[in-house]
């Protein structure tokens, strides 16, 4: 098993800053299910492999990333498998652009919207506590909630851009780009390194973080498993 903590996302947030979000024991463990899907074992052991396998919900997924690809522990099935874009950003955030629009903090009055867009614009697994990962931060007009962005994963120095999502009537206007670079600028204020996620195939995806200075690190593997 690799030393970086980036290598094995999950198991290192749960293990690490988030292990008060951990349900589990030193085998296995996966994130308070408000929170997300997300789980690991410690190793590919028969013992951690049947404890993550009894962390999956009877009727729900237990989601896996790491940076080799896993197998599906016994008594499960795999729902999918994807590739992801680990990148991490190797420069200061990006400055404000002049007329970006005002950008507002999110928090627990604002659940109900954010759910919503979330499953519209689906950047990543979203439950009924995923606002309270950390900072949420959204773009309003007329009182609407066009466009939001936040954190998820927190490593030693570092944290995750998370939850980047747009209504498709307003993609286009720079909502995105202005909300992440206001993401980086908060987590650098704070002395932390950003880093995100994509999936490997989003090309228009991968081609805006780039422009605000990400740049790919390695690739990742996520399963999605169930039980049978």
């Amino acid at each position: 098993m690799s030393d970086h903590p980036l290598d094995r996302p999950v198991w290192s947030m749960l293990t690490g800053r988030q292990a008060h979000l951990a349900e589990g024991d030193a085998r296995a463990v996966r994130i308070d299910r408000g929170y997300g899907p997300f789980g690991a074992a410690a190793d590919r052991s028969d013992a951690a492999q049947a404890a993550l396998a009894a962390l999956v919900p009877a009727d729900g997924e237990l989601w896996i990333i790491e940076g080799e690809r896993w197998p599906v522990p016994p008594g499960m099935r795999e729902v999918k498998r994807a590739v992801l874009a680990q990148m991490v950003a190797e420069d200061s955030p990006p400055e404000a652009r002049p007329g970006e629009p005002a950008i507002v903090a999110l928090g627990e009055a604002d659940a109900g919207e954010m759910a919503a867009l979330a499953g519209h614009a689906r950047p990543g697994p979203w439950s009924s506590t995923t606002h309270r990962y950390g900072p949420f931060f959204g773009i309003r007009e007329d009182g609407r909630l066009l466009a939001m962005a936040g954190q998820r994963m927190l490593m030693p120095g570092m944290a995750e851009v998370s939850g980047v999502a747009t209504w498709a009537d307003c993609r286009g206007r720079g909502l995105a780009r202005a909300l992440i670079g206001h993401v980086m600028r908060a987590m650098a204020a704070r002395g932390e390194t950003p880093f995100l996620h994509s999936y490997a195939d989003n090309a228009g995806a991968i081609a805006l973080y780039e422009s605000l200075g990400f740049r790919i690190r390695r690739e990742v593997h996520v399963l999605a498993i169930a039980a049978n």
